[in-house]
């Protein structure tokens, strides 16, 4: 049991609501009524000064008076709950508490203040607080919640957590109307205690194999990353998915960062990399926040081979082109079996898919093609059947033999009714019988794709080993800023990254010296300015001596330079490897192509630290440019192995150094034989 959700907030003995009313169109009248229809089987005890009697319940003038209650649902003005919270607390061993009142934190510093009052006192007595400002919770054993659409409650249903009352209903409303049912529902509200994390933690560590499998959540802030991402991996561990919003992405104005990573990195960078790295998909919108969970609700089925079914052209076409952009394959279907089919269809009918049974099609042709598609057709690995209307007759019939096919399909079998209004009566049964549905074929398609491009999370057991003790040696020696070129090299051997011999001097007789010895061709950069191409500071293949005397003294008076970087000239396909450090997130790590691909198409990928060798290869395999990491056209590819290596090491540098705030190894060049980086910043910040 987590310590923080008690007993008393899931299965209470016995309910108070503090502000209770008569009138139903009120939060503290809204509940009770839901309490009550909800089937709630402990004892209910009411509050209000002003009645006798509420909704054929004796009600209490004052708190004081009510016997002892495991959960109080406070449905008063903010200024009054302070007072109940103390009576409840130290008289009644209250555990549990509800705060549906606003006029807190959202507000303004005394309601913060406030909040963290009600807090401390109810965690001196071991309690547990939801909201306030919230709409209230509702769990297999009570429905503490005001809100309306009320689901219907069910042990197969999902399980929702939210961080806004409002945006919950709105979710719901489109659930109920696709068919999703509930089991429980939490609207977090300010979370001055309890937040979407500790929910989380506690649907991880009560799980059982009657518990829900899917799980919904709307986020606006995420206030402890580390635990989201700890519980999601473990509910993924046990067969659970997990789909989420994240609201409230966007950057108000630019990040002011002197490198690619930085300019790269942002919080929902991180988000996304949060969510990657769980296992969580990652959704954008209401309805396809509740397409996603429906989906999830169907058995999961192996391949990627789907069968479309219709008797309407242009919903197939749409659906065939969201799914083939989600890697999903819509494989031609002949032969023998094909043509038994066939001939079982009206004239113009095709089989070859998309299956288009014409308009004319009949239910017992749709479940022909069901049941060929299970049993005939060995390259179908699941199907979805778009049925609809313009309304000429009704369609209760073919939604029968649906309703029947997907009870005893061998495969999935997705519907996509898109007739919501004229066939709104046959939608509205097909619902009933225990189904769910899909109202568009795009945004199911669209949906596919986003489960598809969320991984499975990894296990961190394939992280590398690196010099801790000699790196937090010459951390402690480093200053705040950019690290010094000497310092920088000991930091890299030391995390065994790879990069070019260097040497950066202010003396021309040095470079020479260097030149001669290292041989050519060389380059030759400026230390000093954060952007040397901006300001003419590279030099590539510097050839001969004369050629670094006469390019050393063009770079060394570029303004800001204080020393010129010299290196060979090495050859391969340019990538990058950078890290930032996010408040609350830790280090994101980020790979990609370097030269335009970083610099105009951001073409990166990002995780978050740790980062083993298998989560680094799935990030390259991420990248849009992958085909040049695979080699094209007669270019070399790069070595993957050893560029998920680096970025290992680079995951594993940052863990052991949390005082780099930003790092670019840009670029680093890719050989079939090599990655190495041939530059590289570091800014310490501790």
């Amino acid at each position: 049991m987590s310590t923080k959700v008690t007993k008393e907030l899931v299965n209470p003995a016995s309910i108070a609501v503090i502000g209770a009313s008569n009138d139903v169109y009120k939060p503290g009248g809204a509940i009770l009524k839901n309490i009550v229809e909800g089937g709630f089987k402990g004892k209910i005890y009411v509050v209000n000064p002003k009645e006798d009697e509420i909704q054929g319940i004796k009600c209490y003038r004052n708190v004081e008076d009510i016997p002892q209650v495991d959960l109080a649902v406070l449905a008063i003005a903010a200024k009054f709950t302070e007072a109940s919270v103390k009576v409840l607390t130290e008289q009644k061993n209250t555990k549990a508490f509800i705060i549906i009142s606003a006029g807190f934190g959202e507000e303004n510093k005394e309601g913060k203040e406030l909040e963290q009052r009600l807090v401390a006192q109810i965690e001196k007595f071991n309690g547990c607080l939801i909201g306030p400002n919230c709409t209230g919770i509702f769990t297999p054993y009570h429905h503490a919640i005001f809100s309306k659409p009320f689901p219907k409650s069910s042990p197969k249903g999902v399980d929702f957590i939210t961080g806004s009352g409002a945006t919950g209903c709105f979710i719901m409303d489109i659930g109920m109307q696709q068919g999703l049912h509930f089991n429980h529902c939490w609207a977090v509200g300010n979370s001055a205690q309890l937040g979407i994390e500790d929910i989380l933690e506690y649907h991880d560590e009560v799980f059982n194999e009657n518990s829900s499998k899917v799980i919904m959540m709307y986020i606006e802030n995420i206030k402890k990353p580390a635990k989201l991402l700890k519980h999601a991996r473990s509910l993924a561990q046990k067969g659970v998915k997990i789909a989420a919003i994240k609201a409230g992405c966007s950057e108000a104005g630019s990040r002011a960062a002197s490198s690619h990573t930085g300019a790269l990195a942002s919080s929902d960078v991180a988000v996304d990399a949060l969510f990657k790295k769980a296992g969580i998909v990652r959704c954008y919108g209401r309805e396809e926040l509740c397409t996603v969970a429906a989906i999830f609700t169907y058995p999961r089925f192996e391949g990627n081979n789907m069968a479309i079914i219709t008797h309407a052209g242009g919903p197939a076409v749409m659906l065939t082109d969201a799914l083939s952009k989600a890697g999903q394959n819509i494989p031609h279907i002949e032969g023998e079996k094909a043509n038994a089919l066939l001939a079982k269809l009206y004239a113009g009918s095709s089989v070859a898919n998309p299956i288009d049974f014409l308009a004319t099609g009949t239910p017992e042709q749709l479940g022909e093609i069901i049941d060929a598609c299970n049993n005939d057709f060995d390259n179908i690995d699941a199907m979805c059947v778009i049925f609809g209307t313009p309304g000429l007759s009704p369609i209760f019939e073919a939604y029968h033999v649906l309703n029947d096919k997907i009870k005893h399909t061998k495969k999935p079998l997705f519907p996509i009714l898109p007739s919501t209004m004229v066939a709104g009566e046959e939608v509205k049964e097909f619902v009933e019988m225990g189904n769910t549905y899909f109202p568009d074929e795009t945004v199911f398609g669209n949906a596919v794709a986003r489960i598809v491009d969320t991984p499975v999370p990894f296990e961190d057991d394939d992280l590398v080993k690196i010099d801790v003790v000699k790196i937090r040696e010459i951390i402690d020696r480093c200053d705040n800023g950019y690290m010094d070129v000497k310092l920088l090299n000991e930091l890299l051997d030391a995390a065994g990254i790879n990069h070019a011999e260097d040497i950066s001097t202010d003396d021309v007789e040095e470079a020479v010296k260097f030149a001669n010895r290292v041989g050519y061709p060389l380059v030759m950069k400026v230390v000093g300015p954060v952007h040397k191409s901006d300001v003419g500071g590279v030099s590539l293949n510097v050839k001969n001596e004369a050629a670094v005397r006469t390019e050393f003294e063009r770079l060394i008076h570029i303004k800001d330079t204080y020393a010129v970087q010299c290196y060979p000239m090495l050859f391969g396909t340019e990538i990058f490897i950078g890290a930032m450090r996010e408040p609350l997130f830790g280090h994101q790590v980020l790979c990609g192509l370097g030269g335009i691909f970083i610099e105009v198409l951001k073409d990166v990928q990002a995780g978050l630290a740790p980062i083993g060798i298998k989560e680094a290869k799935a990030m390259i395999k991420r990248l849009k440019g992958y085909k040049m990491i695979q080699g094209t056209r007669g270019q070399e590819p790069v070595n993957e192995d050893l560029y998920a290596d680096q970025i290992a090491r680079v995951s594993a540098l940052v863990q052991a150094a949390p005082e780099i705030a930003e790092m670019d190894l840009n670029p680093l060049l890719g050989s079939p034989t090599a990655v190495v980086a041939v530059d590289a910043r570091i800014r310490i910040e501790k």
